[in-house]
This record gives structure tokens, C-alpha cells and sequence, in this order.
């Protein structure tokens, strides 16, 4: 309801909120304007010192007003004509034309009204009510997606658009609700819908008919300081009884001009006061840099309007249209996705089409179309969830658990859920969780449990694929991606070759640099910029996949560097591995957001085996600024595989590493990574205990059995991997 609360008035109302938003920020800079620019009024002047100045400098004088920026301005009558001017208050006379600026004139008709009197001021009216219901609910979309109103400002993921749009939002939100909700407040004062009676003094004429006195020798106007002045009309002689009116920031009053005593005074009332200070905090009259602030934020409102419609029109088209599926009820698979972003469509398209090329009919459809009386061939129905906010369903997922909970019976065929989700946020997954225990509530058969993918990890979906195909019986491997970059050719400059004694042939391969240009730098776009853990695909020749390695190396190191180990029949391992310095392979650059060591001087656990180590060596060699570093790296024999050994004692000598832990598999007295974190608990312990980070790269099996030393290593500090991994001070890189 919120987000279809917020999209609607947006997408109306887009077009007009660009304008109101666009004249706003102009016209914000005319009272900054007007404030440094006007003549200065020194803080003794009393009203009575200026009317003098002005008077015997405009003997004509008519009426003196002080704009809230303050300016003076007065009007008066020479050779009978009327004249005015912008005044200097320390000496009364003109300085600069009163007359209004044309191009003011105009932004502010079309900011009111749209250059369309009462009708365009009934739009405008429209639009600020639109534009107050897109912040509010705007703000409450933000908080969900951030996990909450205490992490406003928590890192954003997703499409540039979404980032934009959601940025912007965090910053100018309380500005727009403010300018919406005094714009509104003074619509509802030019329709009558409040009525704010401006203060009268009253009726009252002069005592005397004496000759007035001049203005400066007033006693009233003596005890009005020149900044509570609002305005000054003096008396006009050839009118009996006439009196001098003066209206200041509190009230209003009429003066004798024969004895220049104050004979009548009105306060402003409360709804007065509310409704100049709604003015002020709209118009920015009065409060320049408030003015100017808002005016900055309102510049948010059309690039929001932009990225805004552009989410919603890819959200039209986001979902795809596969060739090769059939209709439900002729698919033996069954896919339903939910997503809110479209990246998790991006996997099910991948898993889709993974599992017709393995012979299964399959049909794709949004969880929102759940109908299991349609899947009268269905084998399994997959279900793809990712989490909206704080566990809430995603956009392609409204209703589903609505209809699950109205079926009389739970579907015959099996349910799987995959779980697509961050970490970092306390409901990780929520919302898949919730389907996964609905449907187990209900009785519906679950082909495996639940599973999760953790920031759109390929690795994590690939694993629950080769699970999936070996439950069904096939072999199934889903390599996910998200959108292929362009290959550059990398040219090979040096390799080192380690592990022949124990036949598994392992190089580590140093390319040079590809010449980036200074906008891919700047923007870091390709090769312009990456950093260890990063990966690069490479597809071998004959191939359509790619395969992926982790960069052991920055772009600040000038090199790119991977570790590659020859695999039984791998085509693309074995392709790099018979590379000689000079030759070339084609690749491309693919972040690894979810695999990085993070900032700070928090201790570093780095776990590893075999291969696994590139990314870890690429952590220790940009650990510049010396945390503090234990790496436990697993390999086969020292005489074989191990790889950087020189550059570990050289790192441990600049204090980039700070303890090195081996495990020989194939050593006299063989040993696993996890039996070497069992000896060294108490490293582990008192990084963990000082906010360390723990990074695991390698095989699944090795990951699997860290993860169980490491429930046991915790325990005495009160914490659990799975505690470690929702603070994302535990992550994995797992293969």
C-alpha cells in the first residue's frame, strides 16, 4: 500500500513537481540576493532616525517599507509624480530602483499559480499535496529499505537509478516535507480555508490639529528598532484627523502626528504569527540560508522525479520474456519469483534456462500469479524470494501468502524456497523465510530446505544449484551474470608454477594492466579500477561460459594476478595454464562487493586453501596501514604448493601480516586448515573480541569444516559464525 501510495502521485504529478520545484530553487536566491546586497542598518537605528533620513531626502515621502531580507524601500510623490527607491538607511537617500524585477515577476506567477490564475493556483494546491504524500511515505520506504529509522544512513546496493533516488530522498526529504506543508498552508490562506484577518489598529483620529511634527522627533517611532519595522505611512496634511500608520513583527498602531504618541496599538495575534512564519519557512524571506538550503534540497525533487520514473518504467519491462517456457499447466518445473529491484528475475532467468537445457519444461512466472491449480504437471514448484525492507514482500511477490493462505488444500507437488537477501540487515531473507514457514504451516511437501543467497552472490546460487540437480537427478550448473562487460585482452608477463610433486599443476598468473582510458579511472568503469577479491571472467575458447577467478592484486599494484589450478578436463583452467608470458586471454572485470576486507584497524582472520589463497595475499599486500592480519592458508605439501611463501616473509617483515598458520595436507603429519584454527584458537578469540573480521575463501568442504572449528572457537566469546555473518564480520568466498 505505501509503495503504491508513493508511485502513483509521483508519476501524475512528476511533470508539475519539476516545475513548483525548479521556480522554488530559483527564486530561493533572490532573498540571499537581497540580503547581501542591501545597504546595512546599524543595530541603534530606531525607526524614528530612518524616517528622518528618508523624509528630508523625499519630501513627498508617502510610505516606507522594510523588506524581510532587509531592505528598505519608499515610495513617495515628486512634482506629482510618484517616484521610489531602494534606500540607504544611514543617509535616506535612493540608492538603487524599488521597482519588482520582471523575471521574479514571472518565476514567482509560475511557481503560485503556473501563469494560470485561480486555476493554476488550484494545481499548484494539488501538487504540494502530491508532493507531501510522495515524502512522507517516501521517508517510511526509505526506512524499510534500510532496516529501520536508526540506520537512515546505512550503505545502499542496487541500480544507479534506485541509489540516486534513495541518496537524494535521505537528504532532502525534511526540506520537501516543509516546503509541501507550508506551500499547503498558505493555498488553504488564498482560498479562505483559513482565514488570517490582518491586524487593524482600530479607529482613531488625532487629537489635535496642531501642525504634525516631524518624524524624527517622534517619540513612538524613537522606541521601534529598524528591524521590527514592517512598514511607515506618514500622515497626509491635507487630511483632517489623519494619523501615521506603522505596522511592525508584533502589531500594528496609529500615531498622533502632533505629538507623535502612539494612540491605538493591536497586537498581531497567533494565527498571525504562524501564518508570517510559515511565510518565512516557505519563502526563505526573512531566513536567507534557510531559504537557500531549501532551495538546494527542492533541486533533489527533479532528479527524484526522473530516477523515479525510470524505476517504475524498468519495473514494467523488468520482467522477461523467455522463449522456451510453456504454460503452467504443461510445465513439469514451475519458477515463481519475487522480486522489488529485478535482480532477482536476473537469477531466475539463469536457473530457467539452465534447467531446459537439461530437458525440463519450464514455466516463469511472479509469485503474485500463484495459482496451483494451473500446475497440473508439475513436478516442483522453486520459489526465488527476495526481502523488501523490514521482511516484507517484495513488488512481484503482493499476495502471494494472502492466496497460499485461501488454497483448501496445500499443492501435491514439492516447494523449494531460495532466500536472496543482505547480510548486513537484521531480516536477512525475511520475507522467504516467512513463505518457507507459511507453506510448511500449511502442510505443502518441501523438496529441500530453505537457502539463502547473501548480496547476489553467483557462488552461493551456483551451490544451490548443484544441490537442486542432485535432488532432481541432473546435473545442473547455474552460472549467473548479471550482464557481461566487454572482454579486454590481457597480456601475460610472468607465471610461477608450483604443485607437479603432487600432481595438481597450480600457476600464479601476473598480467599486465590493459590501458584504461581517464574517464573508465575516474569513473572506474572496466579495468580503471578494482581491488583484491575482486574477479575476473574468462571465457575459454569454444566456450560460452566464462569462469571466474579471484584478482589477487589492485589496480594500485599495476598488475592483475590470479591463481589457477589445473582441473581434471577443465577447459578453461587449462587453457590459462598453458599461457607463456606474451600470450593473451580475453576478459573482463566482475566486482565482488560482498568479498572485500572493509576499512578500519580492526584484526583480520584470513582462512584459506589451495587457490583460495589470491584474494587473501591481495588483502595482506594492500594492508598499507598495518592491521593487524592472521592468515591460516591450507596446501598440500610446502616443497609443492606454497605459494607466496617469499612475499609472506617479506609482508610479515613491513608488519602487513602479522602471523602466518600453514596446514599440510600431505605432510608427514598431515593437516587440515580447521585442526590449525583449534591450535591457535586464542588468535582467533582475541580478534573476534577486538571487532576482527573473519574471511574464508576455498572449496565447500573446507568452508564447511571451518565453520564447524569456528562454532566451537567462538563459543567462549558468546558468539556464533551465523552471528558474525548477520554483523558482516564473517564472510565467505566459497566455491
Amino acid at each position: 500500500m505505501m509503495r503504491i501510495l508513493h508511485r502513483w502521485p509521483g508519476i501524475l504529478a512528476a511533470a508539475l513537481i519539476v516545475v513548483v520545484t525548479l521556480s522554488g530553487a530559483a527564486l530561493s536566491v533572490f532573498p540571499a540576493l537581497e540580503s547581501v546586497t542591501a545597504p546595512t542598518t546599524a543595530e541603534t537605528t530606531t525607526v524614528a532616525d530612518l524616517a528622518g533620513r528618508v523624509q528630508a531626502a523625499h519630501p513627498g515621502l508617502e510610505k516606507i517599507k522594510r523588506t524581510p531580507s532587509g531592505k528598505i524601500k519608499a515610495y513617495w510623490f515628486e512634482q506629482g509624480e510618484p517616484d521610489n527607491g531602494v534606500i540607504d538607511p544611514a543617509t535616506g537617500e535612493t540608492v538603487a530602483s524599488a521597482d519588482k524585477n520582471p523575471v521574479r515577476v514571472w518565476i514567482t506567477n509560475l511557481h503560485r499559480s503556473f501563469l494560470l490564475d485561480d486555476t493554476g493556483r488550484v494545481a499548484a494546491a494539488l501538487t504540494a499535496g502530491a508532493m507531501l504524500i510522495l515524502a512522507l511515505s517516501g521517508a517510511v520506504l526509505v526506512a524499510r529499505r534500510v532496516g529501520g529509522w536508526r540506520c537512515w544512513f546505512a550503505p545502499l546496493k542496487g541500480g544507479t537509478a534506485g541509489r540516486v533516488h534513495v541518496e537524494l530522498a535521505r537528504v532532502a526529504v525534511v526540506g520537501l516535507t516543509l516546503s509541501a506543508l507550508t506551500a499547503l498552508w498558505m493555498s488553504a490562506e488564498t482560498f479562505g480555508l483559513i482565514e488570517v484577518t490582518p491586524a487593524e489598529p482600530g479607529i482613531a483620529e488625532a487629537t489635535s490639529d496642531a501642525e504634525p511634527i516631524p518624524l524624527s522627533q517622534m517619540p513612538a517611532l524613537d522606541d521601534i528598532p529598524v528591524s521590527a519595522l514592517r512598514s511607515l505611512s506618514p500622515s497626509d496634511p491635507t487630511r483632517p484627523g489623519d494619523t501615521v500608520a506603522i505596522e511592525t513583527a508584533t502589531g500594528v498602531g496609529v500615531i498622533d502626528p502632533a505629538t507623535g504618541e502612539m494612540i491605538n496599538w493591536t497586537e498581531a495575534t497567533l494565527l498571525q504569527r504562524i501564518s508570517e512564519t510559515i511565510y518565512m519557512l516557505h519563502t526563505g524571506k526573512g531566513a536567507a540560508v534557510l531559504g537557500v538550503v531549501l532551495g538546494l534540497m527542492a533541486l533533489a525533487a527533479p532528479v527524484m522525479a526522473v530516477t523515479g520514473v525510470l524505476m517504475w518504467w524498468a519495473g514494467r519491462i523488468r520482467q522477461p520474456r523467455l522463449r522456451g517456457t510453456v504454460r503452467a499447466n504443461q510445465a513439469r518445473t514451475v519458477i515463481l519469483v519475487g522480486s522489488e529491484g529485478g535482480s532477482t528475475w536476473g537469477f531466475a532467468v539463469t536457473l530457467a534456462r539452465a534447467l531446459m537445457q537439461a530437458g525440463q519444461s519450464v514455466h516463469l512466472a511472479s509469485m503474485s500469479a500463484f495459482a496451483p491449480e494451473r500446475y497440473a504437471s508439475a513436478e516442483r514448484i522453486l520459489v526465488l524470494a527476495a526481502t523488501y525492507g523490514d521482511g516484507d514482500a517484495p513488488a512481484s511477490a503482493k499476495g502471494f501468502l494472502d492466496k497460499l493462505a485461501a488454497v483448501p488444500e496445500p499443492p501435491a507437488t514439492p516447494l523449494t524456497v531460495l532466500g536472496f537477501g543482505d547480510r548486513g540487515f537484521a531480516t536477512y531473507c525475511g520475507y522467504a523465510q516467512r513463505v518457507s514457514d507459511e507453506a510448511q504451516a500449511r502442510g505443502w511437501g518441501q523438496l529441500m530446505p530453505l537457502d539463502t543467497v547473501d548480496r547476489q552472490s553467483s557462488q552461493d546460487f551456483a551451490r544451490w544449484g548443484r544441490d537442486l540437480g542432485a535432488v532432481m537427478g541432473i546435473e545442473l550448473e547455474l552460472v549467473h551474470e548479471p550482464g557481461r562487460p566487454a572482454s579486454h585482452a590481457l597480456t601475460l608477463v610472468s607465471r610461477r608454477d608450483y604443485g607437479a610433486e603432487v600432481r595438481s599443476p597450480t600457476a600464479i598468473l601476473r598480467f599486465a594492466l590493459p590501458r584504461t582510458s581517464l574517464w573508465q579511472r575516474l569513473r572506474g568503469r572496466g579495468f580503471g579500477r578494482f581491488a583484491a577479491g575482486d574477479l575476473i571472467g574468462v571465457v575459454p575458447e569454444g566456450a560460452t561460459l566464462p569462469r571466474f577467478y579471484s584478482l589477487a592484486s589492485s589496480h594500485r599494484d599495476g598488475f592483475l594476478e590470479i591463481v589457477v589450478r589445473k582441473q581434471p578436463g577443465g577447459v578453461c583452467s587449462g587453457q590459462l595454464m598453458a599461457l607463456e608470458p606474451g600470450d593473451t586471454v580475453a576478459a573482463f572485470l566482475r566486482r565482488n562487493q560482498t568479498f572485500k576486507s572493509g576499512k578500519g584497524d580492526a584484526p583480520l582472520v584470513l582462512i584459506g586453501a589451495g587457490t583460495g589463497v589470491a584474494p587473501l595475499a591481495g588483502f595482506i599486500r594492500a594492508n598499507t596501514r598495518r592491521r593487524p592480519v592472521h592468515l591460516f592458508f591450507g596446501l598440500r605439501h610446502a616443497n609443492s604448493d606454497f605459494m607466496y611463501r617469499e612475499e609472506f616473509v617479506d609482508w610479515q617483515g613491513k608488519g602487513r601480516l602479522e602471523h602466518l598458520f600453514t596446514a599440510e595436507s600431505r605432510a608427514d603429519q598431515p593437516q587440515y586448515v580447521q585442526d590449525v584454527l583449534y591450535i591457535e584458537a586464542a588468535h582467533i578469540l582475541h580478534a573476534i573480541r577486538h571487532g576482527g573480521q573473519i574471511m574464508v575463501c576455498g572449496g565447500r568442504s573446507m568452508a564447511t569444516g571451518v565453520t564447524q572449528a569456528l562454532e566451537d572457537i567462538l563459543a567462549p566469546a558468546g558468539v556464533t559464525p551465523a552471528m558474525l555473518k548477520a554483523e558482516g564480520r564473517y564472510v565467505e568466498d566459497v566455491y
